[in-house]
């Protein structure tokens, strides 16, 4: 169909009410930036999932980034969205005032250089992601085995999202479909995003970033019923995804219950290191509080799907890009952020 013929039928939709969740980040995004939301009947309703890797990341996380980044001859290093989300009280950009060593690095490659220019200092990197980025680490780890390398350690927060739909899922019955990642998939591959659309018997689409796409895959769910799915994004998404990623992961990492921002311990949601690798671990496996910086934050609830960000008490008044209260305004893939950028009060 036309995306002319596309637009014309989401905007008039007049049938079933349809909740949409949006799982990955970068689809929020897109939504956003392409005003998707005006596109739509009041009668299809997009709501953001949890998706976004610097938004489900928990505080206790945050305060052992802090603290090990008060350490002798230690710098933590990191991309930027987690250098300003809070922990329990402060964030990294906070404590760099307080003598803290943070370096902020744009390729996760840069962390080998480091080491090697210096060899008496210690860095530890702040790995969080999804299946996306994971085997990025694991090629880390495979470098720094081969060089030798001793003076890098990761701090990880890495989360698998299949057991997170879940999650939410059976704790939201709204949900008529769910738009499924799409860099994910690509690791994953699209068989295991089919197989999810059977056990819940909810409608998946596997969908690609641009308007056109996000407006099709969005058509496709209006028609999908039951545990049908579809995969709209198949010039790079194939039914079994990238073996060897799969392969890379598998030799470093294993899963472990993962702790999820407002959302409590979602078994068998998280990858750690192997125990043999631990000598590249520093300290990941005890991060699981989430004492919120302030506790009136709904970022658990954003994150669910339960509320939309203007729901939460601090929006758009206390909790702002400029003041975050919560990573969900904080990072540019945030639902909380995209919501305010937008005007969306």
């Amino acid at each position: 169909m036309q995306i002319d013929k596309i637009k014309e039928y989401l905007k008039g939709y007049d049938g079933e009410q349809c909740t949409i969740m949006e799982v990955c980040g970068t689809h929020t995004a897109a939504i956003s930036e392409n005003g998707i939301p005006n596109m739509l009947s009041d009668k299809i309703k997009l709501i953001s999932g949890p998706g976004c890797p610097v938004c489900v990341t928990v505080a206790s996380y945050i305060d052992k980034l802090i603290e090990l980044s008060m350490l002798p001859d230690t710098t933590v290093v990191t991309f930027g969205d987690m250098i300003r989300v809070r922990g329990t009280e402060k964030s990294l950009r906070d404590v760099t005032a307080m003598g803290a060593s943070v370096k902020m690095i744009y390729s996760p490659f840069d962390i080998i250089e480091l080491a090697k220019s210096n060899i008496g200092h210690n860095f530890i990197f702040a790995a969080v992601g999804f299946e996306t980025t994971t085997p990025i680490y694991a090629l880390i780890v495979d470098e720094l085995i081969k060089n030798k390398i001793k003076n890098v350690k990761l701090l990880t927060a890495l989360k698998t999202m299949p057991e997170a739909i879940m999650a939410v899922a059976k704790d939201n019955d709204k949900i008529t479909g769910f738009l499924a990642p799409g860099h994910v998939s690509v690791i994953t591959g699209y068989n295991l995003f089919c197989d999810m659309a059977k056990k819940l018997q909810i409608p998946f689409v596997v969908s690609g970033f641009s308007g056109q796409e996000l407006l099709s895959s969005i058509y496709a769910l209006t028609k999908l019923k039951g545990g049908q799915s579809l995969n709209m994004y198949t010039s790079v998404v194939t039914n079994e995804g990238n073996i060897k990623a799969q392969e890379t992961v598998s030799k470093y990492f294993k899963p472990c219950d993962g702790a999820w921002r407002g959302m409590g311990i979602i078994k068998n949601s998280g990858m750690i290191l192997k125990d043999e690798y631990k000598d590249f671990d520093a300290g990941s496996e005890s991060l699981t509080s989430d004492s919120m910086y302030n506790s009136a934050c709904s970022c658990g609830d954003v994150i669910a799907g339960k509320i939309n960000p203007n729901n939460c008490p601090l929006y758009g008044k206390v909790c702002t890009p400029e003041n975050p209260q919560g990573a969900c305004m904080v990072s540019t893939e945030g639902s909380c952020f995209h919501y305010y950028m937008n005007k969306r009060l």
